[in-house]
């Protein structure tokens, strides 16, 4: 074999190594941007935030029965769109009664007040692990955004929350003065009670073990419960979906009609107030805008 058939060689095998190091190297990474949009949603690997040009959400006039909470959120999140110091806020309780519907409805509103100047940008469960990776690309820019986890909440053997933890208000970094975080869950310390029962039962110091797995929810400022509604507060949902979408009838058949579907759920809330609302919009032949 001569020299350059040798030399040939080993240019081939290097060009099909960098070949495969490259083809195994992620993309470059563009910087995030909170520009072109109101909201976002976080994708990591590559890590981009992809624009939501329409958000799925309700004028926050159209939620009853949740009244404080929502005077509650909506004051934090415009202190914050302001620039003065405001809290992390956990939306914890029952299901189907406004939870995720208020974040985005209280940020349509600070937003239409502001002018603008708040983004909000959703994180999935799933991602949490790469939250310190999202907030460092948040850290310089201008616009403040308020990050949204929804359903959020911990497994057995999920140790995710400790990164959650020291994201939030621990670390030598923290969370960035531009960055809020509001998160729902049906959970309020955000783990199963049978988790902690274990902890308690099998950890040679029961209190501390309990208490690693409940200060998570501590770094939450806010604590706001949202509970089953009322038959009163079910049926003025009604009337208001009605009367925002402009179906009309006999109030007391609707009235009858929306409970016996209550019925039928198991359970009067936002959620099936709305199902009931899609039901008869089907009913009359109306559409929903």
């Amino acid at each position: 074999m001569t020299d350059t058939t040798r030399n040939d060689e080993i240019l081939a095998a290097l060009t099909r190594i960098a070949e495969a190091l490259e083809r195994r190297s992620p993309p470059p990474v563009e910087a995030l941007s909170l520009d072109g949009a109101d909201a976002f949603i976080w994708h990591p690997d590559p890590d981009r935030l992809t624009p939501v040009r329409k958000v799925n959400r309700v004028d926050i006039e159209q939620l009853h029965g949740i009244d404080r909470v929502r005077d509650i959120l909506l004051e934090n999140t415009r202190r914050f769109a302001e620039g003065f110091p405001a809290n992390n806020a956990l939306l914890w309780g029952a299901r189907g009664m406004g939870k995720s519907s208020l974040v985005k409805a209280a940020h349509a509103r600070v937003n239409k007040d502001t002018g603008g100047g708040l983004a909000l940008v959703e994180i999935n469960r799933e991602d949490i692990p790469t939250l310190p990776r999202l907030l460092h690309g948040l850290r310089d820019q201008s616009r403040r955004a308020v990050l949204y986890c929804d359903d959020l909440s911990f497994d057995h053997d999920d140790t995710t929350y400790k990164s959650l933890k020291a994201v939030l208000e621990g670390g030598l970094e923290g969370r960035p003065d531009n960055v809020i975080f509001y998160a729902t869950s049906n959970r309020r310390h955000l783990m199963p009670r049978d988790m902690m029962e274990n902890e308690r039962s099998t950890a040679i110091n029961p209190a501390e073990a309990v208490e690693e797995k409940v200060s998570l929810s501590d770094r939450f400022g806010l604590w706001l419960g949202f509970h089953t509604c009322s038959q009163e507060d079910y049926l003025a949902m009604i009337d208001g979906y009605c009367t925002r979408h402009g179906l009309t009838g006999d109030r007391e058949d609707i009235h009858a009609a929306a409970l016996e579907w209550s019925v039928t759920r198991g359970a009067r809330s936002g959620r099936v107030a709305w199902q009931f609302i899609q039901e008869l919009a089907g009913r009359l032949g109306r559409t929903l805008d």
